[in-house]
């Protein structure tokens, strides 16, 4: 496994080839697909660091590649594509990806965004109140049960929880935790909140994690 491979999925050669080129002077290896063919096969047995992903692809789409590799993995997913419409952003979001780039960005940026998505994979583990945060694999455990979550989902409730009972505005979580916000709205917090809610009620707690505070925002409620 190398660590340090960004998978990039793009079709259109002359984009590839300026990341790939910019990607490289960042000093990390990359992997090119024209098409979402043979990048799950890829992913699985390679176990890069990163994936770009481009949505519209000529024989197997963005979304399709998104969907099976959560099936198995949650590394990080950066969607790159020319959809902009918002129910394009949440549907990408939904299943899986972590981060979201509207065509055309800039190049610069973007290397940003993946060092930014790396750094969270990094961050050292938190545990408090029975409940412990795993930072290296991006998980979550409450006694013996662990659930996984991706990117995003982490750098969201991590945020909360590392901050207990502190109540975060949608304005404030779309600062800290979302690279560039101006491509999210509040319906895709609201999203992710509801998907982080759906995942912990594994834990069989009496109150919810993340407790919502009306007209204010979110916070993580310690357990009892």
């Amino acid at each position: 496994m190398n660590k340090h491979t960004v998978v990039i999925v793009e079709d259109d050669n002359e984009i590839a080839e300026i990341v790939i080129m910019y990607l490289k002077a960042a000093n990390f290896l990359t992997q090119w697909f024209d098409d979402g063919k043979g990048v799950v096969e890829w992913v699985r047995e390679h176990k890069p660091a990163l994936i770009l992903l481009d949505l519209d692809l000529p024989t197997k789409n963005g979304l399709e590649v998104c969907t099976q590799v959560r099936e198995f993995s949650d590394i990080p997913i950066i969607i790159t594509t020319a959809k902009v419409e918002e129910v394009d952003r949440l549907v990408g979001l939904e299943i899986g990806a972590d981060d979201y780039v509207c065509k055309p960005y800039s190049v610069k940026e973007l290397v940003a965004r993946v060092k930014a998505n790396l750094r969270r994979m990094r961050r050292t583990p938190v545990s408090a109140d029975g409940v412990q945060v795993h930072s290296d694999c991006l998980s979550v455990s409450y006694k013996d049960i662990q659930i996984e979550l991706t990117s995003i989902e982490f750098s969201l409730f991590n945020l909360l929880y590392s901050n207990a009972n502190r109540v975060y505005s949608r304005a404030q979580i779309l600062d800290l935790v979302y690279q560039d916000y101006r491509d999210i709205s509040d319906r895709t917090i609201d999203s992710h909140i509801r998907n982080l809610r759906k995942k912990f009620k594994i834990f069989a707690l009496e109150n919810d994690l993340i407790r919502s505070i009306y007209g204010a925002g979110y916070k993580f409620e310690a357990i009892s």
